[in-house]
């Protein structure tokens, strides 16, 4: 295989992956700022945040710095982030029940862009060849990658999605100690996600139990899509 073979080969892998990533991300972080907007706070919309270019939701290091990272360092789990969409919750109309619409925008953006790249497989066979190979690697990443993307941010964790969605539908005195969390999301998620695995592995014991229950979930959720959108028999 040449250099010209590999380049080729680079190039495709780039964007069978990056443009589903890319796609995922930026309507995820769209879909919180427009929400935000129809509900009274105008700030991601004045900040140019409600946007499909990728540059405005790029955050450096959780977006390309932190992934590249734990792939160098073979870890059980690959996660990022892109830069949050600044929301002042107080705005909203509803404060609340607003936050929770607002946090929920992300993962059901995440979800419906799923299920049309579930529908768009029963395109392909009226492509070309040449192109059937190339699409049909993009939407099946698309279909896993945005799965994965909405079940990982409903995980019940400030400031991921699904941590703001608990602190909005339980009763104050249980939200506030869970929203104080916030500061250390990060820290948890590591530990969680990456800490406790690799620990497990060297001591011989299973500390894994968070990630096995989101790729159950991911798969779970995955399956389904695939069933109502007729792609499977």
């Amino acid at each position: 295989m040449g250099f010209q073979d590999v380049g080729t080969d680079a190039i495709y892998l780039a964007t069978v992956w990056a443009l589903p990533v890319i796609i995922a991300i930026t309507f995820h972080e769209a879909a919180h700022g427009f929400v935000a907007h129809l509900l009274g706070d105008d700030t991601a919309w004045r900040l140019g945040r409600v946007s499909f270019n990728p540059l405005k939701h790029v955050d450096p290091f959780g977006t390309i710095v932190l992934p590249g990272i734990l792939l160098l360092l073979r870890s059980p789990f690959i996660f990022g982030y892109a830069k949050p969409v600044p929301v002042n919750f107080r705005a909203l109309r509803w404060p609340r029940r607003g936050m929770v619409l607002v946090a929920a925008a992300g993962p059901a953006m995440n979800i419906a862009l799923a299920v049309v790249a579930a529908l768009a497989f029963h395109i392909i066979g009226y492509l070309p060849a040449t192109s059937e190979q190339w699409l049909a690697a993009n939407l099946k990443n698309a279909l896993i990658i945005n799965v994965v993307l909405a079940v990982f941010n409903l995980f019940p964790l400030p400031p991921l999605d699904g941590g703001r969605i608990l602190v909005g539908i339980l009763p104050q005195a249980v939200a506030a100690p869970i929203a104080r969390l916030e500061p250390y999301g990060l820290v948890i998620l590591i530990v969680l996600f990456i800490v406790l695995p690799l620990l497990g592995a060297e001591l011989g014991i299973d500390l894994g139990v968070v990630s096995h229950a989101l790729a159950i979930s991911t798969r779970a959720i995955i399956q389904a899509i695939l069933h109502i959108t007729g792609n499977m028999e």
